[in-house]
C-alpha cells in the first residue's frame, strides 16, 4: 500500500505553517512583559485577520449567495481557539523561558489526538498512537524543577486542551474558505481580548501595536490559514503531528536570536519529535467504505478517485471552491480528512 495521492502537499503546508507559528512564541517573548498576555493576544490575533481580510473578502462574495453549513463549529473554534487558547498561552508565557513554553507546546497533539479519538470518529492506528506517545514524552521531559514551572506548564496544558478541541472543529469546517475562517477567527478575538486586557491594564505603544500586527499577521493569519487547508486533508490528529514541529523552530529562535540557552534535554526531545513524524509517514490506513452525497468547500485536487466534476485546473493542481459529490463507495488509502469521518467499529483491514 502506499500513501494517498495528495498526503504530501498537505504535510508541507503544516510544516510551513509550524516553521511560521514556531517563530511566534519567542517573538511575542518581547512584548508580552509590557502589553500584557491578554492585550497581546487580540493585538496578533487583529493582524492575523488583517492580513487576510483581502482573500476573505473576495471568498465571501464568491459564496455570500451560498448555503453556508458548520457555522456553529466556526464559533466554537472562534472561542477555544482565538480567545482561550492564546490568552492562556501567553500566561503561561509570562511565567518561563519562551524556549520551554515552545516545546510544552506539543502537548496540543496529544490532546488533539485524545479529543479526536473520543469524540470526532477520528481513527488512528498502531503507530500513530505510538507517534502520540512518544510526543508525549518528549514534552514531559521538558518540564523542569523550576518553582515558576508547575504554574507554566499547567496554563500551557490548558491552552493545548483548548486548542485541541479548535483544531478537531477546524478540520471539520467546510462551509467556508481557509481565509474566511482565519479572519473570523482573528476578528473574533482580537474583539473579546484587547477590551479585556486594556481593562486589566495592559497598554501599546504605536511601535508595539505594529510589531504585533506583523507578528499576528505572519505567525497567526499565514500559519493558520495554511494550517486550516492541511488539517481538512490530513485529519486533526495527524495535522498535529507535523505541526508538532513547531517548537523546534521556535527554539531555533529563542536560542539564535534572543540568546536563551537550550541543553541537552532540548536536543533530546527534538530528536524524538523527529521520530514521532517518522512513524507517522509509516501509517497507511485502507478499507472499503462508503461515502455520502455531499456538497462543500475546501482545498482539493483531482486525482485523488473523490474530485471529478469539471475544473480548468490539471489533475495534479491544489485549489479551492464549492463543489458537488455524488455518493459512492469504493476502497483506497485514506486519512481521516473531510471525506472520510466514517465509523470503525468493525476490524479494518490492512491497518497498520
Amino acid at each position: 500500500m502506499t500513501k494517498p495521492s495528495n498526503f504530501f502537499g498537505p504535510v508541507a503546508w503544516c510544516l510551513i505553517a509550524a516553521l511560521l507559528f514556531g517563530a511566534t512564541t519567542p517573538a511575542a517573548k518581547g512584548l508580552v512583559a509590557e502589553t500584557g498576555p491578554i492585550l497581546l493576544s487580540g493585538l496578533l490575533y487583529w493582524g492575523a485577520a488583517l492580513a487576510v481580510t483581502p482573500f476573505a473578502l473576495r471568498d465571501w462574495k464568491k459564496n455570500r449567495s451560498t448555503v453556508r453549513h458548520g457555522r456553529s463549529r466556526l464559533i466554537g473554534a472562534a472561542i477555544f481557539g482565538g480567545i482561550l487558547g492564546p490568552v492562556l498561552l501567553l500566561w503561561g508565557l509570562s511565567l518561563a523561558p519562551a524556549s520551554s513554553v515552545s516545546l510544552w507546546l506539543t502537548l496540543e497533539t496529544v490532546a488533539t489526538a485524545v479529543l479526536a479519538r473520543l469524540f470526532f470518529r477520528e481513527h488512528l492506528g498502531t503507530r500513530g498512537w505510538l507517534a502520540t506517545g512518544i510526543v508525549v514524552l518528549a514534552s514531559a521531559g521538558l518540564a523542569g524543577p523550576e518553582p515558576a514551572a508547575a504554574s507554566a506548564v499547567l496554563l500551557v496544558g490548558l491552552a493545548c486542551v483548548a486548542w485541541g478541541l479548535d483544531n478537531n472543529l477546524t478540520s471539520l469546517i467546510d462551509g467556508y474558505s481557509t481565509a474566511e475562517i482565519t479572519w473570523f477567527k482573528g476578528i473574533c478575538a482580537g474583539a473579546v481580548t484587547i477590551p479585556i486586557g486594556l481593562f486589566l491594564g495592559g497598554q501599546a505603544t504605536a511601535t508595539q501595536i505594529l510589531a504585533a500586527g506583523l507578528i499576528g499577521g505572519v505567525g497567526y493569519g499565514a500559519s493558520l490559514v495554511l494550517y486550516v487547508a492541511g488539517a481538512q486533508q490530513l485529519g486533526a490528529t495527524r495535522s498535529q503531528l507535523c505541526f508538532s514541529t513547531a517548537p523546534v523552530f521556535g527554539l531555533g529562535v529563542a536560542w539564535g536570536v534572543f540568546g536563551e540557552s537550550i541543553g541537552l534535554e532540548h536536543f533530546i526531545a527534538i530528536g524524538m519529535m523527529g521520530t514521532a513524524l517518522w512513524i507517522l509517514h509509516l501509517e497507511v490506513h485502507e478499507h472499503e467504505h462508503h461515502h455520502e452525497a455531499l456538497e462543500h468547500t475546501h482545498w482539493h485536487r483531482h486525482d485523488d478517485g473523490h474530485h471529478d466534476h469539471p475544473a480548468n485546473v490539471s489533475a495534479s493542481t491544489w485549489h479551492q471552491h464549492r463543489h458537488k459529490h455524488d455518493a459512492q463507495t469504493h476502497r483506497h488509502a485514506h486519512s481521516p480528512d473531510l471525506h472520510h469521518r466514517h465509523a470503525h467499529d468493525r476490524k479494518i483491514e490492512n491497518d497498520s
